[in-house]
């Protein structure tokens, strides 16, 4: 496995993020066990969770698998660099969600006790939150890493001017600021490349993109419906909007020899900006399969190709609409 760095820090995490939005919900907690263990055997060290999965209000029930995960020992904790967030509600009440200072401290204590450890590496504001000002925010965040309870902090669903006007609040205070945004990027979702990505790169962020495959639009869709396999319906109504799009992209995929979701994968890897997608396994076979993804290396030919079957916004603003 080669690591690469989380944006400006020095902290190294794999190329694949170990996404764990399914555990609990879909993957029981035995497989999810098991798939922990299995990341880690194949080197990938970057988890990514949040105090909402599980989708039980104010359980957390993926942090507490994770947590009972970490506590079986064998040097669990010492290896993983956990990512967890802040945002969502967890309680009926008005101070149980969003960012306010009050908030962000009772979410990160809760966190702590659901994983069974005494620091958090990455700890990702889950929203923006438009009425608590920055000051408030990183005043709560820097007595967290004061504290030692967060070593990093993160963004996720970030609008562009949001990571600016974060990271200058956070330099007036000599503050690090945000080091990542965890944003939906993939093929058929490329609105970041307008401004999001442009102030990752000029701020020094890495970008963690979720949802990789588009809900596993790219996955090899139309294969497996041909297949026998059932689609709900949000995916049926998906694949119709775009079905001229996925018969070439199958085919391009097929041409090169690779399942879809490799090349998908493959070429998020290949965007400068892009520190790990995160991939979210229900079984063993779906996560050992994601490797392949690091092994394939796409053609300036491909990548043209892909342009032509995926349009993206045009580039970074504002040359994307502008002259």
């Amino acid at each position: 496995m080669n690591y690469t760095s989380l944006g400006r820090t020095g902290l190294q995490v794999s190329p694949l993020c170990l996404g764990t939005m399914n555990f609990g919900p879909e993957t029981s907690e035995a497989d999810s066990y098991a798939i922990m263990d299995k990341a880690l055997e194949l080197g990938i060290n970057f988890f990514d969770t949040a105090n909402v999965y599980g989708w039980k209000k104010g359980e957390g029930v993926t942090e507490q698998i994770v947590g009972r995960w970490w506590a079986q020992g064998n040097g669990r904790r010492q290896k993983v660099v956990i990512a967890t967030k802040v945002y969502g509600s967890m309680g009926d009440w008005p101070n149980e969600s969003k960012l306010s200072a009050r908030h962000i401290k009772q979410a990160c204590e809760a966190s702590l006790r659901r994983l069974q450890t005494d620091y958090i590496d990455l700890y990702q504001m889950h929203h923006v939150d438009r009425n608590t000002p920055w000051e408030e925010i990183w005043q709560a965040m820097e007595q967290l890493v004061r504290e030692g309870k967060v070593l990093y902090v993160g963004s996720s669903n970030f609008a562009g001017w949001h990571i600016a006007q974060a990271n200058e609040a956070a330099k007036a205070r000599h503050f690090m600021g945000l080091v990542s945004e965890q944003s939906l990027y993939n093929l058929n979702a490329r609105m970041v490349e307008l401004e999001v990505i442009p102030a990752c790169e000029g701020y020094g962020l890495g970008l963690i993109p979720w949802s990789p495959l588009a809900g596993g639009l790219l996955g090899g869709v139309l294969q497996k419906i041909q297949n026998g396999r059932r689609a709900s319906e949000r995916v049926q109504a998906a694949v119709e909007k775009h079905r001229a799009q996925l018969e070439q992209w199958e085919a391009f995929c097929a041409d090169l020899g690779e399942q879809p979701a490799d090349v998908a994968l493959a070429w998020l890897l290949g965007q400068t900006a892009v520190t790990a997608p995160i991939i979210g396994p229900r079984t063993l076979d779906q996560l050992t399969g994601s490797l392949r993804a690091l092994e394939i290396k796409l053609s300036a030919e491909d990548l043209a190709k892909l342009d032509a079957i995926w349009p993206g916004p045009g580039g970074a603003a504002p040359e994307a609409y502008a002259w």
